[in-house]
C-alpha cells in the first residue's frame, strides 16, 4: 500500500467542517447509532447475505444527508479493501461444503461466507468513514468521551490517527528522495530494511516535534472543542428512528418480507 493512500485516508476528516443537518447532529448520537450499526452487522452468522442488505439504507442516507461524495467513501473503502479480501480469501479453500447453484455453478460455503465478510466490511468501514465525514475526527473523539469511553482510550484513538499520517509523510519523503537517486534500478532486500529504520527514526523525531508544538499551544491532555451543544429534540428523534429501523431490520429479514411483499402484490 502506497504511503500516498494513507494520506488520502488523512483527509477524510476534512468534511466534518461542512454544514449540513447530518454535520449539525450531535457527535454522541451519530457516534452511538453507528456503534449499535456495527454490533448487529457482526452479529449475524458467516452465510447471511440479503439480511445485511438493508442496513446500507443507514450509511447511504447519513452520506447523502451530509452531502458526503459516494466516490471519496469508496476511494477511501479500497485503500483497506485487501485486507477484507486477505482474511476472506481462504474460505473458500476450508469451506467446500455445496450450499447452492447458480446454473451449472455450484456455490460452496466458503464463497457465501467470503462475499458476506466482504459486505460486511463494506457497511462496517462504509458506516465509519460516513460518520468520521460527517462529525470531524477530533468532535467524535469529545463525543465518545462525553458517552463515557475512557479518556485513556480516546486520546490513544486521536494520537493514533494523528501520528498514522505523520509517518505516512515521512515514508512519501523517503521513497520520493529513493526513486530520485536509484534512477529507476530495482533496490535490493537488504535496503529495505534500512529505509524501515530511517522512516521510524525520522517520524519519532518528528512525532517529538508536533507533540512540543502542541504544549507550546496549550494542549494539557484534553479534547477541547469551541463549543458543547446539549442533545437536542432532533438528536433524539434521529437515535430513536435509526435503532428502531436497525433492530427491525436484525429480527426480520427486511429483504424476504419485502419481496414476498412485492411477489405477492404482482400476483
Amino acid at each position: 500500500m502506497r504511503a500516498m493512500d494513507w494520506i488520502e485516508i488523512g483527509r477524510m476528516d476534512e468534511p466534518g467542517r461542512m454544514n449540513t443537518p447530518a454535520h449539525r447532529l450531535d457527535a454522541r448520537a451519530k457516534a452511538l447509532v453507528t456503534l449499535v450499526f456495527i454490533g448487529l452487522v457482526m452479529s449475524f452468522s458467516r452465510y447471511e447475505i440479503s439480511a445485511l442488505v438493508p442496513f446500507l439504507l443507514y450509511p447511504v442516507s447519513l452520506a447523502a444527508i451530509g452531502r458526503i461524495p459516494a466516490r471519496d467513501i469508496v476511494k477511501k473503502m479500497l485503500v483497506a479493501a485487501p485486507f477484507a479480501v486477505i482474511i476472506g480469501l481462504v474460505n473458500p479453500f476450508l469451506d467446500r461444503q455445496p450450499m447452492g447453484a447458480i446454473g451449472p455453478v455450484v456455490l460452496t460455503g466458503g464463497w457465501i461466507s467470503f462475499t458476506s465478510i466482504l459486505f460486511r466490511f463494506i457497511l462496517t468501514v462504509g458506516a465509519a468513514l460516513v460518520l468520521v465525514a460527517c462529525t470531524g475526527m477530533y468532535r467524535l473523539g469529545a463525543g465518545l468521551e462525553r458517552l463515557g469511553v475512557p479518556h485513556v482510550f480516546v486520546m490513544q484513538l486521536l494520537f493514533l490517527y494523528r501520528y498514522l499520517f505523520v509517518v505516512s509523510d515521512e515514508a512519501v519523503r523517503i521513497m520520493r528522495g529513493v526513486e530520485l537517486r536509484a534512477n529507476g534500478v530495482a533496490l535490493r532486500p537488504r535496503v529495505y530494511g534500512s529505509l524501515v529504520g530511517q522512516l521510524l527514526l525520522r517520524s519519532m523525531d518528528r512525532a517529538d516535534r508536533v507533540y512540543r508544538a502542541m504544549v507550546a499551544r496549550g494542549f494539557d491532555g484534553e479534547v477541547h472543542l469551541m463549543r458543547r451543544t446539549p442533545l437536542r429534540w432532533q438528536d433524539a428523534v434521529f437515535v430513536a428512528v435509526s435503532l428502531a429501523y436497525l433492530i427491525a431490520a436484525r429480527v426480520w429479514n427486511l429483504s424476504d418480507v419485502l419481496g414476498h411483499l412485492f411477489t405477492g402484490g404482482l400476483s
